[in-house]
């Protein structure tokens, strides 16, 4: 079990609930836009954000930021020590940093003072395109070199007396990534926040993030998430909380099951599945619904949903725990199903 660490009052580590993190697009000290799409990122369900800050304008701009959002904001700096502290001054819950860009020992300790009178945490790692020349040269590109590179730098953060860290070891391989992190989470018990880089545009991010993230969560190793997109950092939000529901570890919500149908369907399942799973998609209640392509099997496969549908050609049946409660028209079918999805959600 990792270290308990208190992100801005959102709790990481220590067998808390996996915190969803997406990162602003907007130019951070574009006040209105970036409150605007945290806004947005928050209402999605997004937990954590984080915000580049590329100058001055964007370090004091926190402070403004902060007032007008409730989720913890993260400052993502590079480069400057200066604007770390800036960042932190203006009330930053969180920093990310890399120890070995920010300066020398004493812009080092700097920021780390400052991490350590505000009280926050600090977020470092390594990713393919920053690890540390001396670990490539000793052992390549490979999950050793990432580690070691992280590693580095969270014992540089100790050695300043930092203990609030988390740490990061993305790759845009998934092979990659998932032995990095696998081989992070038994050298460390520091919280560790899971990510896929340079992941692509929404499909191949997607799968690439569900294939990697999903093995590492199963095997029970995570406290926050990214699913990086190259989209409306909304799809990062959405597509993170439908993996963490696909793994079983966020089971407040609707969980419409379908089947793929086959020349047996005589109706279209597949269009109502796809409205029944937009028509649920924001409700946090448990339930289970299946819309099935046909009678042969729909109702015993679906024995464990809490309301069902399966199709012939001129009728359907809706069904609850397997039991067939109702037997309706094609045509009035639909209208009829939705009364029974109305019925449960609303019912307390």
């Amino acid at each position: 079990m990792t270290k308990k660490i208190n992100i801005g009052g959102v709790k990481i580590g220590s067998g808390a609930s996996i915190k969803i993190q997406s990162m602003c697009t907007t130019k951070t000290c574009n006040l209105n836009a970036t409150v605007n799409q945290i806004s947005a990122l928050e209402t999605a369900g997004c937990d954590i954000i984080r915000v580049s800050v590329l100058d001055e304008e964007d370090a004091r701009a926190v402070k403004a930021i902060k007032n007008r959002i409730r989720i913890p904001l993260v400052a993502d700096i590079h480069f400057s020590s200066r604007l770390a502290v800036l960042a932190i001054e203006n009330g930053a819950d969180k920093v990310r940093i890399n120890p070995g860009n920010i300066g020398g020992e004493s812009e080092i300790k700097l920021v780390a003072d400052c991490i350590k009178a505000h009280k926050i945490p600090v977020r470092v790692g390594a990713n393919t395109g920053s690890v540390e020349k001396e670990f490539l040269e000793k052992y390549g590109k490979n999950e050793n070199s990432l580690v070691e590179s992280a590693l580095k730098s969270v014992s540089v953060l100790e050695k300043f007396g930092v203990n609030d860290i988390v740490i990061s070891v993305k790759a845009s391989s998934v092979p990659l990534t998932v032995k990095a992190y696998r081989l992070l989470a038994s050298r460390t018990e520091y919280p560790l926040h899971l990510g896929v880089t340079e992941a692509g545009t929404e499909e191949m991010a997607v799968v690439k993030s569900s294939a990697a993230l999903g093995a590492l969560l199963l095997d029970g190793i995570g406290d926050t998430l990214r699913v990086s997109i190259t989209d409306d950092p909304v799809k990062e939000v959405i597509a993170a909380r439908r993996l963490l529901r696909a793994v079983g570890l966020d089971e407040n919500f609707v969980n419409v099951i379908s089947c793929p149908t086959c020349g047996r369907c005589l109706w279209n399942s597949m269009e109502l599945a796809k409205k029944v799973t937009a028509f649920v998609e924001n409700s946090n209640k448990k339930l289970k619904i299946a819309v099935m392509g046909c009678v042969v099997n729909g109702p015993g496969e679906a024995k464990d949903c809490d309301l069902g549908i399966a199709g012939a050609q001129d009728y359907c049946v809706i069904f609850k725990n397997g039991e067939i409660i109702r037997k309706v028209s094609a045509k009035t079918a639909e209208e009829e199903f939705f009364k029974e999805i109305n019925a449960l959600l609303n019912d307390r």
